[in-house]
């Protein structure tokens, strides 16, 4: 594999990813989806090249690493924001079940 093809793919790898980040801190979690199928088939031909294994490419490896780090921490901050608003809409699904309760007894 030529250099330019090595040096576009990891370009496009670090594109995807600070997308992805982005996106995710938006909480556009679908479009971080398909970015992740398209970041997914360009790390899997990184992987099956060995590009990060070669000498020369070390920094590019620790800022890869850096930036999945980064995307691992905000998927998981958007995990725990989307739990806490399930846990509120569900307390407000059974305040509405208790008020519903209430007048329909009081309507008797």
């Amino acid at each position: 594999m030529g250099t330019d093809r090595q040096i576009w793919l990891l370009s496009e790898l670090q594109r995807l990813l600070e997308g992805q980040i982005e996106l995710a801190r938006q909480g556009k979690l679908g479009e971080v989806e398909t970015l992740g199928e398209q970041a997914g088939d360009i790390a899997k031909e990184i992987g099956q090249t060995g590009i990060l294994e070669q000498a020369g490419f070390e920094e590019q490896r620790e800022h890869l690493a850096g930036l999945y780090r980064d995307l691992r921490l905000t998927l998981s901050d958007q995990k725990d924001e989307v739990s806490r608003e399930l846990s509120r809409i569900r307390r407000g699904r059974r305040a509405i079940g208790a008020y519903r309760s209430n007048i329909s007894r009081k309507a008797r």
